[in-house]
């Protein structure tokens, strides 16, 4: 939180692969996660999608990156506002992504000179780099955004610069569900449990998920790690449930649905021949909160239940 602009931050450089929290949600059976820069910045930097087990993190990447970071709202203006520098607002939030990626086009612009003539190359900058490649729809934007207002801003650029985009928290989508279904818009909902901890996510509801899914939106339902703990992934849902959402949407809305928003379906959120065998055996229903893990697997292998708290 001293530059709102990081776009060359790779949160694969700061994931320590014994951190609690991690294994902790391997042995109740979350088999991968986004990990993702701090929401303080208006661009945060690069996620990554690893697995929960392992001893070396450059081993459990599934994807890398997975997506920039951006964030709307309340985090980055308070950040900067309070330091007297911008952005202190959402019109200055909105104003300096745009100002990256216009000099992100720029920088492209160059590249592709250079192609053909290399005196016309420009110097490399690991900014404009991380910009470039989403300009070029290697990876979307993960926008942390809460209110409606934001994430209308946030589809608002993702249009104007042709880039694709994922809605993060998205606490208010409920708002706005059939306008995310015509332009399919996924939302990866939450953290929902909890009290409210700010104005922006006073809407929060358990019912977001279910209202989505059923308007046609591909959703998913995240923890926000550590505030939520990641291990505790089926308890949110069981809560979508009991608020509407169906049975089978929820449970894909932690399997196939995640696996298809991040792009790696091909490895992982389903069971079939060919993909990595990630998979939880439950003592019963999943959905049902007495249900308890029996075993959780990834890559065919029984991850150590003695990881568990």
């Amino acid at each position: 939180m001293t530059d709102p602009l990081t776009p060359h931050l790779r949160a694969l450089d700061g994931i320590n692969p014994e951190e609690s929290g991690l294994r902790n949600a391997a042995s109740h059976g979350v088999s991968s996660a986004v990990v993702l820069p701090g929401s303080g910045n208006v661009i945060g930097g690069l996620g990554t999608l690893v697995k929960t087990w392992g001893d070396c993190v450059d081993n459990m990447v599934v994807r890398d990156p997975c997506g920039l970071k951006i964030a709307f709202g309340e985090n980055p203006k308070r950040v900067y506002g309070d330091q007297r520098k911008m952005p202190s607002t959402r019109m200055g939030t909105a104003a300096l992504l745009r100002e990256a990626f216009v000099k992100a086009q720029e920088y492209a612009r160059k590249l592709d000179a250079g192609v053909e003539d290399s005196s016309k190359s420009p110097d490399r900058d690991l900014r404009q780099e991380s910009l470039v490649r989403v300009l070029r729809h290697e990876f979307p934007l993960l926008a942390h955004s809460h209110r409606a207002d934001d994430m209308h801003t946030a589809m608002r650029i993702a249009t104007e610069f042709g880039v694709g985009v994922v809605l993060q928290h998205a606490t208010e989508s409920h708002l706005m569900a059939d306008l995310l279904a015509s332009r399919n818009i996924p939302c990866v909902v939450g953290p929902t449990f909890g009290s409210p901890p700010k104005v922006e996510t006073r809407a929060k509801t358990f019912a977001t998920p279910g209202i989505l899914a059923r308007a046609g939106v591909k959703v998913a339902i995240c923890s926000d790690h550590p505030v939520t703990p990641s291990a505790h992934l089926r308890l949110y849902a069981l809560l979508a449930v009991r608020e509407g959402m169906a049975h089978r949407d929820a449970l894909s809305a932690m399997t196939t649905w995640p696996a298809q928003i991040s792009g790696v379906a091909n490895r992982i959120g389903s069971l079939a021949p060919g993909l990595d065998a990630d998979f939880t055996i439950y003592s019963g229903d999943p959905l049902d909160a007495g249900s308890v893990v029996i075993g959780a697997y990834q890559n065919g292998v029984k991850v150590p239940m003695e990881a568990r708290s």
